[in-house]
């Protein structure tokens, strides 16, 4: 291990943290899976020389590159291969095809497009739509598709001298696609100190560092969380971690076993998913010392402590506008699990009503942060002035989420999402984006979406439809299904389904949601576990 402080802002740099384990930590395991394991030395080198392959190619500073490939070490080594250009990553969601990929391509505005044969074919199907000048392929070549250029071809190059000193800390070095609101997806510029501080205040006090600890990441690097809490925080401890291609409830365990990991960071979903997985005699016997799971049941807590050995950290809030405001690591305060803590020292922390009038304590409002230093929050909305001045009032950056400020302690508690959207498995999943694509049916007059407590985690909401149909229209719920799984993400398809004969409206004609959800499920409701229907992924 080696821990840097990066007092310095020239040092506040993806790029820079690599070039600095690199010098002092060489020898130590960065990355790791199942094919490939390299130390911070040969990932500098690796870097280095996809860096001058990528500048042979005309990309530069500023310019954007997608990436659509499986969870591999490689995507991580290609981010920090461009960002030492000062070139951006855009990584999208391997759940994406057809309409969803071409519209997130053609909104990245990207130059060149990272991706792999398993997702080539859905990239070919949208190509002519998209204005992609430069294809790169991981485990392929021209032969594969025309004019492609290969991962090896990229490292057949003499390194690039990479200088820090040419970049700032604010830079954008990332653009995250997040659709956790009532509108269509946004890119989030991310910032290389957004990335640094939320580690420096959060999931880097969270975990403590020993020598040879390795964390273990089974979340998809799409996500802000695994770069959080696993690649940048593991950049920053210098230790290893491990890029696991996918999350396996059967196999958590054993794989964290396989690589002696000792950390590692889950969704809520993930660790009830876990806890009623069957017991096995040996689920403690790992190398698995520290996780955060984050919500994780308070009932769940000591229970999942005893029975795979391991201690659980308190997490917080965040958000990829903000990856870190509110957490515990920062009170001796003796908080309850569920608690989100106070504000981290670099933000100011408030809960205002809907006329922007701060609530007292002890009554629930919506977070807004100001941020009280520089590059805290994040650099807005790419090509999106107009979300970016709508998401804040002043300076203060409004959340969508609701929370009460206890009397007493000042603590933060989560109270609901003021924003349209259902949270699944991870997942925020925009209500009007799938209104949007179940309107398109033939069949279809009007829907709602809106969400439906979870049976297994309180935090999560599963998905439900109300659906009117047009007069003397027939529409079986699996036909529905088939159509959404056709034309969008597989999560768009819904758990549950209502054909009702209207919808309810407010006078000013808005779906008053929270009937529908007080309605919840009936005799006559489709469930999708209930049913033969199989979600085609």
């Amino acid at each position: 291990m080696n821990p840097l402080p990066l007092h310095r802002t020239e040092d506040r740099h993806l790029a820079r943290i690599l070039e600095l384990q690199a010098q002092t930590n060489g020898d130590t395991p960065f990355l790791i899976s199942d094919h490939l394991r390299v130390t911070y030395a040969e990932a500098d080198d690796i870097t280095a020389r996809m860096a001058a392959g990528f500048a042979g190619l005309g990309i530069g500073r500023g310019d954007r590159v997608c990436l659509l490939m499986a969870n591999v070490p490689e995507l991580v080594l290609v981010c920090l291969a461009l960002n030492k250009l000062g070139a951006i990553w855009v990584p999208i969601c391997t759940d994406y095809r057809g309409e969803w990929l071409r519209d997130t391509l053609r909104r990245s505005r990207c130059v060149a497009l990272f991706t792999d044969l398993a997702h080539l074919p859905r990239y070919l199907e949208v190509q002519e739509a998209c204005d992609v000048r430069q294809l790169y392929l991981l485990d392929g070549d021209a032969a594969d598709a025309p004019g492609a250029v290969s991962y090896a071809t990229l490292l057949d190059n003499a390194p690039h001298r990479f200088d820090h000193t040419q970049f700032d800390y604010g830079d954008t070095c990332a653009i995250l696609w997040t659709s956790g609101t009532t509108g269509r997806s946004k890119g989030v510029m991310q910032s290389h100190n957004n990335w640094i501080r939320s580690t420096q205040l959060g999931a880097g006090l969270q975990y403590t560092l020993r020598p040879g600890d390795i964390v273990y990441c089974a979340l998809p690097l799409y996500n802000s969380g695994s770069w959080l809490t696993c690649v940048v925080r593991a950049m920053m401890g210098g230790i290893g971690c491990v890029i696991e291609e996918k999350f396996s409830v059967s196999r958590f365990m054993e794989r964290i076993a396989h690589f002696n990991a000792t950390q590692t960071f889950a969704i809520g979903a993930m660790g009830v998913f876990l806890m009623h997985s069957p017991e096995r005699d040996d689920d403690a016997d790992t190398p698995l010392r520290e996780a955060a799971i984050a919500p994780m049941p308070p009932e769940l807590w000591q229970k999942f402590e005893q029975r795979f050995g391991v201690r659980l950290n308190r997490a917080g809030l965040g958000m990829s506008e903000c990856l870190l405001h509110l957490n515990q690591e920062h009170t001796d305060l003796d908080l309850p699990t569920y608690c989100l803590g106070l504000p981290v020292p670099d933000v100011d922390v408030r809960l205002f009503d809907e006329e922007g009038v701060e609530v007292p304590d002890g009554e629930t409002g919506e977070i807004w942060v100001r941020p009280l230093a520089p590059h805290i929050l994040c650099n807005g909305y790419f090509d999106d002035p107009e979300s970016t001045r709508n998401a804040f009032s002043g300076d203060w950056f409004m959340t969508g989420d609701l929370a009460r400020r206890d009397p007493e302690t000042r603590a933060f508690y989560f109270v609901d999402r003021k924003k349209d959207a259902v949270r699944f498995a991870g997942r925020n999943i925009s209500t009007l984006e799938v209104e949007n694509v179940v309107r398109r049916h033939a069949s279809v007059k009007d829907v709602a979406a809106f969400g439906i407590p979870s049976e297994l985690l309180a935090s999560d909401d599963e998905l439900a439809l109300a659906v009117v149909l047009h007069e003397g229209a027939a529409l079986a719920p699996d036909e529905l299904c088939a159509f959404i799984n056709d034309a969008a993400p597989y999560y768009f398809v819904p758990r549950y389904i209502d054909f009702v004969d209207a919808l309810p409206y407010t006078p000013t004609n808005k779906v008053q949601k929270f009937v529908l959800r007080e309605r919840g499920v009936g005799a006559g409701t489709w469930d999708l576990k209930q049913s033969n229907y199989e979600v085609r992924r």
